[in-house]
């Protein structure tokens, strides 16, 4: 995150936790001629679009006292969403349990992609169970992407 997109997480993020919901991230960007400020909220039993109007409301009011940000943007609220890389803290204890697909930057025993549970992780490593019951462990540093292994 920006320094930006920092200040902005600890000024909203306890007010948020107070509604019952976990700030996951804040991505302040360009969407082609607009600027976007978006929150990434999470709960255990999902987000509506209830969920993402009430907190909406209690941002706005935080960041309209504040003023964090002195040019026009577009305030949006959203869910994580199923297709979301696993990049934080958060998100690596959310998934725990849960079937990964990571894709390495380079071959590691002549693999590029590797799938397995996630059973532990650390702040530089973690460690997947893939379908042999083989344990790998792998640098957050060597790989490209972590995602959910979506299965239907």
């Amino acid at each position: 995150m920006s320094k930006l997109e920092d200040a902005i997480f600890k000024l909203c993020a306890d007010d948020i936790a107070q509604l019952g919901y976990e700030l996951v991230e804040v991505k302040y960007e360009k969407d082609h001629d607009d600027f976007v400020l978006i929150f990434f909220i999470h709960n255990e039993q999902g987000i509506s679009l209830d969920d993402c109007e009430k907190v909406s409301v209690v941002v706005d009011e935080i960041l309209e006292k504040e003023d964090p940000i002195s040019n026009k943007y577009i305030l949006s609220v959203s869910s994580l969403g199923l297709d979301r890389p696993i990049k934080t803290e958060g998100d690596f204890k959310r998934n725990i349990g849960k079937k990964i697909r990571i894709k390495l930057y380079t071959p590691k025993d002549g693999k590029k992609e590797y799938v397995g549970i996630l059973s532990d992780f650390d702040a530089d490593s973690f460690t997947i169970i893939c379908d042999n019951n083989q344990p790998y462990s792998f640098l957050k540093k060597e790989v490209g992407k972590i995602v959910l292994e979506l299965e239907f």
